[in-house]
């Protein structure tokens, strides 16, 4: 005798009664990565400091120094990479140094502009917003582009909050806000100062009739506060739930967090053990939220003498190889020299790993036979492997679907699948389905 099922649709719906709080947790606080690009570095230029090209002065001046020390070729060897990706990422680089140098640009109020008085930042907010619009209208703007106001600790508080408010207001008198703009909250230390900065950008929203939502905001780690609260929680695991939505990254600092732990000046690094663990609890804490990650930054510049500026590329390329293997996609660069072993090392994690990665994705969604048995959730690791780079310029679209026999259309959807799990004919007719939700199981 063949089986039958034995439960019903009574049974179904109490099982659907007793998970009704977990899926209306998964839809809300789950929904997993959007697919949107994300920046692989953020520039943070004091505010007094920003001029409309200034983008292009940097690839210009990131360009001159490679120049200065033997051209792109020898830098690509000097970091070490093999013989057969010299040539085609010093091309690939030199080309994004022209093209699109700067991925995301912050206009810093805070550590880089310090304290003034309150008429000359008051100024300088107003002809920040102007700067922005004018770079956005000439098209020389980066695809990114926002303010880093000051902190929400009570000394500052009152200041950060004029200087966003004063910025929005007129960067919304010149049109429309921009695609890309990314706001960013610093020394955040408690859950309650995201909730307090998610209801100043709803009262801004409301005085701008704008729609509810549309204005987000960047955490910054910098304090152990968020990383191991008082009561023995994890806070910056809360603080993503409590910001009504509008957290949109979390970024490491490295020298403020470092400091706070009394790591000595010297010792103050991105893979110091402190930052990797700090680091691990933030990727733990973000995972599915859809929330973005940021690495720090090194202060070590590639300035100065020919042995000094070498050591610094060296250091620099390594740390940020290291922020990609480690699963952090973003980092924060301070200088133009800077940004040729942010291009060089990101393409070259991407041209590197690029063979395995469109090889298994076609083995899998061709079911071919290979040595690797991959399941559905590396398939999404791999799409959005390629997806990162594709976006960031270090791969080519038709070489993606030439070598997976993917197309774009179809390599986005197995990236960041929408779920897939139709009911057994006995059970009771399904609610309409979420569509913000993700699946986190097989596609």
């Amino acid at each position: 005798m063949p089986a039958e099922a034995v439960l019903g649709a009574a049974d179904y719906a109490l099982v659907d009664a007793k998970l009704s709080d977990t899926d209306r947790l998964l839809r809300r606080s789950y929904p997993g990565d959007d697919g949107s690009r994300q920046p692989v570095h953020t520039v943070y230029v004091p505010a007094d400091r920003i001029e409309p090209a200034l983008a292009g002065r940097w690839g210009g001046e990131a360009l001159a120094a490679v120049e200065a020390h033997g051209g792109m070729e020898a830098l690509c060897r000097t970091v070490g990479l093999p013989e057969n990706l010299v040539a085609p990422i010093a091309a690939k680089v030199e080309a994004k140094l022209l093209r699109e140098p700067i991925e995301d640009l912050r206009l810093d109020f805070e550590d880089g502009y310090g304290s003034r008085s309150d008429d000359e930042e008051d100024a300088a907010a107003l002809e920040a917003a102007d700067l922005l619009a004018r770079a956005v209208g000439k098209g020389t703007a980066a695809p990114f582009a926002g303010i880093r106001f000051k902190s929400f600790e009570e000394p500052t508080r009152a200041r950060g909050i004029r200087t966003l408010d004063l910025f929005l207001s007129r960067l919304l008198g010149k049109g429309t806000l921009p695609d890309g703009l990314m706001l960013t909250l610093p020394k955040v230390s408690t859950v309650a100062q995201v909730e307090a900065m998610a209801y100043v950008c709803g009262r801004l929203e409301k005085a701008h009739g704008l729609d509810p939502g549309r204005l987000r905001f960047e955490v910054q780690v910098e304090t152990p506060q968020l990383i191991l609260g008082a009561d023995g929680t994890a806070p910056v695991a809360r603080l993503l739930h409590a910001g009504s939505g509008r957290v949109s990254g979390l970024h490491y600092g490295t020298y403020d967090y470092s400091a706070s732990l009394e790591i000595a000046a010297g010792q103050q690094a991105m893979d110091h053990p402190a930052a990797d663990y700090a680091k691990a609890v933030m990727q733990v804490a973000a995972a599915g939220t859809g929330v973005r990650l940021s690495d720090g930054s090194t202060n070590v510049l590639p300035v100065g003498s020919a042995e000094n500026t070498a050591a610094a590329w060296v250091l620099h390329a390594r740390l940020v190889r290291r922020s990609l293997e480690r699963g952090y996609y973003q980092g924060w660069d301070l200088h133009p020299a800077q940004l040729p072993t942010r291009f060089i090392a990101t393409y070259s994690f991407y041209l590197s790993g690029f063979d395995s990665a469109a090889s298994r994705l076609r083995n899998y969604v061709h079911r071919s036979e290979s040595t690797v048995l991959d399941e559905p959730a590396t398939a999404r690791a791999l799409a959005r492997f390629l997806q990162r780079g594709l976006d960031c310029g270090a791969l080519d679209g038709q070489d993606i679907e030439q070598r997976t026999g993917v197309d774009p259309a179809e390599l986005a959807r197995l990236a960041h699948p929408r779920p897939a799990h139709p009911r057994p004919p006995s059970a009771a007719a399904p609610s309409v389905p979420d569509p913000s939700r993700r699946s986190e199981g097989p596609s």
